[in-house]
């Protein structure tokens, strides 16, 4: 009883240990834990997953340690399913999702998908790179936004220009009954919003 309760004990120090070493980006602390055998696809009390965290922080270090770890999920989802590759998406780490997809990370998913996260975030290469990888230009999220409609209320006009390139919708609808001019329009953003409602001949 004095064991296991020893043992109890100790699970739940090195937890705490874990998690407060990804926010301060210590490496080494995590690095040990891992070899101790600490799981690197642990959840924090919130749900969230170690690597999404590490990205989110960011904790380049950590997350470095945790890559090279042969047991990491790279598709381990949080609570309300966001993987590692949205989390890179939506801060613009190209690098990271260049990585997660030569390993294996899946492009798509229904419902919000890591398009996304790229159209909402700053880096048009970010949705380029999944565009290339075979993400659907005009993807709808459980209330029909599309990658459009997020990158004309929340990311780079640069993104928008190459949504509309590869083809995005300008014309569709959400849940709402908005479209893409009408996202531009809710963020202030009047001459993006008079490009998007100007006549395409589609």
């Amino acid at each position: 009883m004095v064991l296991a309760t020893w043992f109890s004990i100790a699970r739940a120090g090195a937890y705490e240990d874990f998690f407060a070493a990804l926010e301060r980006d210590d490496a080494r602390t995590v690095t040990a834990l891992l070899q101790r055998g600490f799981d690197p696809n642990s959840r924090n009390p919130e749900g969230q997953v170690a690597f999404f965290l590490a990205l989110r922080q960011p904790a380049p270090a950590v997350a470095e340690a945790l890559w090279a770890h042969p047991q990491l999920q790279v598709d381990a989802v949080n609570g309300v399913g966001e993987t590692p590759l949205m989390m890179a998406a939506l801060r613009g780490q190209v690098g990271w999702m260049r990585r997660l997809l030569e390993r294996g990370a899946r492009v798509h998913q229904e419902g919000w998908s890591p398009i996304h996260y790229a159209a909402t975030g700053p880096e048009p290469q970010a949705v380029e790179l999944l565009l290339d990888r075979g993400a659907p230009v005009d993807a709808r999220s459980p209330n029909g936004t599309t990658p459009l409609m997020m990158a004309a209320r929340y990311g780079s006009e640069r993104s928008v220009a190459l949504l509309l390139q590869r083809g995005a919708d300008r014309r569709l609808r959400n849940q709402r009954d908005l479209d893409a001019a009408d996202f531009a329009r809710e963020a202030g953003r009047e001459a993006l919003a008079r490009q998007l409602a100007a006549p395409t001949g589609r």
